[in-house]
């Protein structure tokens, strides 16, 4: 125990009380809140009088010059904090592909094709929507991307009386959606390659892998690694929350020794996912929203192609592009819907798709650059969309879920 500075008793937490509030952190609701409340006070700040003082926090600049990396606190949240967030999206991935839906390709086809339709028709209506402008032509990966945290929230939040079997086909769908997106990102919005440090990155990620493979757990051994691994990728120009993905994939999924208990992904995805959900997600929200609507020019902003582009691709894109995908495939080959699920049930899911929050806000920033007009509107079509979306979807699986029959037993339809 100490004394605080105004002379007040400070009592740490015990670790039970530790313990709880990050269960609490690893509930889907809690994560989707989280991320919700950040962005409204973002969203609240920048629109105040004192809407300066949001901007300078988000321009002060931290970091050791020397090593390159005296960066504002923005892109400390965007190209740092997110890396938490993609370390934990690529244990999941890893997860899914070793132990999970993704394994099977057979149970796999559907969400896969469905995740590609609704990444390919979103870009594909952006697209037609800015073609006049070249410039606005580099945000077209805006509109492909579904955020896990966010969309699961609210399918916890809504999921009363809809089957489980509706959660595991918007995971397995989300989860591809954020490996092509990821791609996307190292791919697409690298606009200088030093291919040195990106080589050299190699082996910080090769020892963190070796010693995870030997099931190594010490955060005084795989921090620094970790941390280095992703300053060398940063200093290579590939965006440096990919480094966060690469370390996630090192990470073995089924335990060494026969048993029940989590392997070593399952075990670090426990312990980083409250990070994650309650620190580095809500904080790159917190950064990333906080644009100013008010003022004589917000209407033309809402008319704008890029702002237009991004809504149109989230909402009506996502839900033409999987709900045609998933149809499709059932057409014309013998993969099928799980028989729990419904119409209703895949063009709510589509809707969900919808909300693509933080990687379409990191997309933008990419595409854009912070601070720009263009990145303004596509924060605010994402927003939008994300909000339209998540309205549309909750009244399509409400409606979804009181026509669906109730169980034999009386019980109705286990929570999705």
């Amino acid at each position: 125990m100490r004394r605080t500075r105004t002379g007040r008793l400070f009592v740490p937490p015990s670790p039970g009380e530790a313990s709880r509030l990050t269960e609490l952190l690893r509930r889907e609701t809690v994560g989707g809140a989280l991320l919700i409340g950040a962005a409204v006070v973002a969203l609240v700040w920048a629109n105040t009088p004192w809407r300066e003082s949001y901007t300078a926090l988000g321009a002060l600049t931290v970091g050791p010059s020397a090593l390159h990396l005296d960066l504002p606190l923005s892109a400390w949240a965007a190209d740092g904090l997110l890396a938490i967030f993609f370390f934990v999206a690529g244990l999941e991935l890893k997860r899914e592909f070793v132990a999970g839906d993704l394994r099977e390709p057979s149970r796999a086809l559907l969400p896969v094709a469905a995740a590609v339709g609704g990444m390919v028709v979103p870009a594909a209506l952006y697209a037609v929507i800015n073609h006049a402008d070249p410039e606005a032509l580099a945000g077209w990966a805006v509109p492909v991307a579904t955020d896990i945290a966010f969309a699961l929230a609210v399918l916890a939040v809504i999921g009363r009386g809809l089957p489980v079997a509706l959660r595991t086909f918007l995971l397995t769908l989300a989860v591809v959606d954020d490996l092509i997106a990821i791609t996307i990102i190292a791919v697409v919005y690298t606009d200088t390659l030093a291919v040195g440090p990106l080589l050299l990155a190699l082996i910080p990620i090769a020892l963190f892998g070796a010693l995870v493979q030997r099931r190594v757990r010490s955060p005084w051994l795989l921090l620094p690694l970790a941390l280095l691994a992703w300053a060398l990728v940063h200093a290579s120009g590939v965006h440096a929350t990919v480094a966060g993905v690469l370390l996630g994939f090192t990470v073995p999924v089924i335990r060494r020794s026969p048993g029940d208990g989590p392997g070593l992904a399952e075990h670090f995805e426990h312990r980083w996912r409250p990070i994650s959900a309650g620190v580095a997600v809500p904080v790159f929200a917190f950064f990333a929203a906080g644009v100013t609507v008010v003022g004589a020019g917000f209407a033309s902003t809402l008319a704008d192609p890029v702002t237009v582009g991004v809504v149109v691709g989230l909402v009506a894109g996502k839900a033409i592009g999987v709900t045609g995908a998933t149809w499709l495939v059932q057409r014309f080959t013998r993969a099928q819907l799980d028989e729990s699920l419904g119409r209703l049930d895949v063009l709510g899911l589509a809707l969900l798709g919808g909300i693509g929050f933080t990687v379409s806000l990191l997309v933008g920033e990419l595409a854009f650059g912070g601070g720009t007009a263009a990145d303004d509107h596509v924060k605010i079509g994402v927003v939008a969309a994300s909000v339209l979306a998540a309205a549309l979807a909750t009244l399509v699986l409400r409606l979804s879920a009181r026509r669906r029959p109730a169980h034999p037993n009386g019980e109705g339809a286990r929570e999705a």
